[in-house]
Formats: structure tokens, C-alpha cells, sequence
């Protein structure tokens, strides 16, 4: 497996792409409530990247429709934004996008709640937000990729939730979707060691049920398979000599 290391000029590149996407996020998170429809979420979110310069990465990437992914209450992630699809007080809603800045890829996601929520669907997200810091607190140069994955595992066990095990993190870069994958969940191995310019999107997915999920007919749109909620935690960090640095957060959509 080759992970790529990122040199200084093209961790600026990263830097900027993740900044403006931050910024497409606190521009999103603004108009997410009840009587909103997942398609004026898409259109809102591809027009900002598109005012940016930028091109939105998830557009037809492998077919896929849209250039945010916006799944609802046991939509896990990969939703397709729909006109008739109507957000609803007390749904919780994840947002799921990244961009390219020449020629470099920024990813993040969030989950947020519509109006007010239960206390069950606080907890969960906040869980799910934790377990992606309590992962990167391992993040650093010289120890290994599944000490992420360990952490956030340790972390989100007590609580009896989920980890969706056939979705993972991934390198990212000039692509997307690089090496390594990083699971969510514990490994017996130990994997690759960390090395500073190694830029990572960690992203945990969390069931308030159980871990099983399932693809609707559509293709795309992954599904809790009991139905409970879904929560989705994401940051495109960097691997640095000391402590990451978290490219997609300089103080919004935290």
C-alpha cells in the first residue's frame, strides 16, 4: 500500500480546499430546517462550490447524482437530495460534500438536527462527533492507522451503538479516495505507519441501533438495516510531527 506524502505546496492546496469548504458547510448548516427539501440543499451547496471556482467532487463520481450527499434519520450516508424529500421538525439530517481546488480534494460531514430533536438523537450525534476526536488523538507521526480506529471503537462501544463496518475512512488528495482505508472499528492489526504529510478524511458512522446496514434500490443510499438513526462525523486532517491539524475546521460547523 502506498499512502501518498504531501509537500508543502500541495498541503497549502489542501489547506484552501478545506477552508472553502468549511465555509459551503456554515452556508448549508444555515438553511437546514423543518419544510426544506433535500434537493434546495443540494442546489444551495453546489452553487457556493461553484462560486468558489471549485468543482464539486461527489458529482458523478461513479455515477452518483448529486453534489451533496444529504441522508435523513436511518439514511446512513450516500442520500440522494430529492425535490419531494421534505426535512421535518425533529429529523436529523447528514451532510455529506466535498470540492476540488486545483486539483486537490477537501471531504467533511456533518450531522445536524432539524428544530428540535430527541435527547436520543443529541446523544447519538454528539457521540459520533466525540468518537472522530477521540481517533485522532492517536493521529500522529510513528504510531500506526488502527490505533484510529481502536480509539474511536473504545469510545463508542460503552454506549451500545453501532459501527458501520462496510464503510470506511480513506487517504485523500489528488483524489477523493486514496490509501489507506481506515475503518471505525477495532483491529487486530496494526497497519501502516503514520507519517507527517499524510493527509486522512476520518469519518465515523454510527447506528443508535445495530451496525447492519443495507443499499436501497437506488443504488446508493445506504440504510440502517433496523431502522434506528444514523450519525456521521467527518474532517479531512493532516499528519503532522505533533498533534493533527484538522484542515476542515478553523472554528465553524464544529
Amino acid at each position: 500500500m502506498a499512502v501518498s506524502i504531501k509537500s508543502a505546496r500541495e498541503i497549502e492546496l489542501m489547506r484552501e480546499s478545506c477552508k472553502l469548504l468549511e465555509d459551503v458547510f456554515a452556508q448549508m448548516e444555515a438553511i437546514v430546517r423543518p419544510g426544506i427539501s433535500t434537493k434546495d440543499i443540494d442546489r444551495l451547496g453546489e452553487k457556493l462550490i461553484r462560486e468558489k471556482g471549485c468543482t464539486p467532487n461527489f458529482l458523478n463520481y461513479n455515477g452518483y447524482p448529486a453534489s451533496i450527499c444529504v441522508s435523513v434519520n436511518d439514511e446512513v450516508v450516500h442520500g440522494i437530495p430529492h425535490k419531494d424529500h421534505i426535512l421535518d421538525e425533529g429529523d436529523i439530517v447528514s451532510l455529506d460534500a466535498g470540492l476540488i481546488y486545483k486539483g486537490y480534494h477537501s471531504d467533511m460531514a456533518r450531522t445536524f438536527g432539524v428544530g428540535e430533536i430527541s435527547e436520543e438523537a443529541k446523544q447519538l450525534i454528539k457521540a459520533t462527533r466525540q468518537s472522530f476526536f477521540e481517533g485522532i488523538k492517536m493521529a500522529k507521526a510513528g504510531n500506526h492507522l488502527y490505533d484510529i480506529s481502536n480509539a474511536i471503537d473504545a469510545y463508542i462501544t460503552p454506549f451500545g451503538y453501532g459501527i458501520v463496518r462496510d464503510l470506511v475512512g480513506h487517504g485523500i488528495g489528488t483524489k477523493l479516495h486514496e490509501d489507506p482505508q481506515i475503518p471505525n472499528f477495532a483491529q487486530k492489526r496494526r497497519g501502516v505507519r503514520l507519517e507527517a504529510g499524510m493527509t486522512l478524511a476520518v469519518e465515523p458512522m454510527i447506528n443508535a441501533g445495530r451496525a447492519d446496514v443495507e443499499w436501497l434500490d437506488d443504488d446508493w443510499t445506504v440504510v440502517t438495516e433496523d431502522g434506528s438513526l444514523s450519525a456521521h462525523y467527518e474532517n479531512t486532517i493532516l499528519i503532522t510531527d505533533g498533534e493533527p491539524e484538522i484542515l476542515t475546521m478553523n472554528g465553524l460547523c464544529e
